[in-house]
């Protein structure tokens, strides 16, 4: 198919209304236990889909506006970094590692941040379809476009790095079983998005925009399916109630 219609603005749309929902759960239980995983996730999940609506109001007009592009950019690279350093308050034993990654992400943010609001763009690359790769950055390599490995590369190893402990941790467990399928919801909706992430880097966009919606898909079934821990305690109540 064309890449006219890969890069069609109703993908994005429908990533940017999935993520909207996603960011909305999150938050809920943020807001209901003030965990700082859920505060990290629903950042993360907020750039993802206001990153997503800045791709499809870009498609949608067939242009991309200078500013509008270097704040798109600056929330499509960061994401990962959120995300990951949700995972990682989640399963590490001590909440200061977390800390640590938080004030390195800040700090990595602050610096692209600026990076990209002084840098001048080569405007003949903002073009819809093929801006996610941040060719208008500049070269592979430079500044301000290679601040994006300080999130992409710990954020993914964090986000993937946690589903799979959490699928190894729950698979002992049967009464977390529907857990440990959460997690490899949430673990092939984190590949599709590196892999989508990685082929734009090097220039090839065609598909991304299907495959960020695949994603949202994934890892918005992974977090309903997950929901709560009560369900698995609920069932080891009625287990020991059982024998008793």
């Amino acid at each position: 198919m064309s890449q006219a219609f890969w890069s069609h603005w109703a993908w994005a749309l429908a990533t940017a209304v999935l993520g909207f929902v996603f960011t909305g759960l999150v938050f809920q239980q943020w807001w209901a236990r003030r965990r700082p995983h859920q505060a990290a996730w629903t950042a993360g999940l907020l750039f993802y889909a206001v990153a997503a609506a800045m791709e499809a109001w870009s498609e949608y007009r067939h242009a991309w506006d200078p500013t509008i592009y270097r704040f798109y950019i600056v929330l499509a690279a960061s994401l990962v970094g959120f995300l990951g350093l949700g995972s990682l308050y989640l399963v590490a034993r001590r909440r200061r590692w977390g800390d640590l990654y938080l004030a390195f992400t800040l700090v990595a943010l602050v610096v692209f941040l600026a990076g990209v609001l002084t840098a001048d763009l080569r405007l003949d690359r903002l073009e819809p379809g093929i801006t996610v790769g941040g060719e208008a950055l500049g070269p592979s390599g430079s500044f301000p476009r290679i601040m994006s490995l300080f999130f992409n590369i710990p954020g993914s190893i964090f986000l993937l790095g946690g589903a799979v402990l959490s699928i190894y941790r729950f698979a002992r467990k049967k009464e977390y079983a529907y857990r440990m399928w959460a997690n490899v919801l949430i673990a092939a909706g984190t590949l599709v998005i590196a892999f989508a992430g990685s082929r734009a880097r090097l220039g090839n966009t065609t598909g991304l925009y299907p495959a960020e919606m695949f994603a949202s898909v994934l890892l918005l079934a992974g977090f309903l399916v997950a929901s709560t821990l009560e369900k698995g305690a609920k069932a080891i109540r009625e287990r020991v109630l059982g024998r008793g």
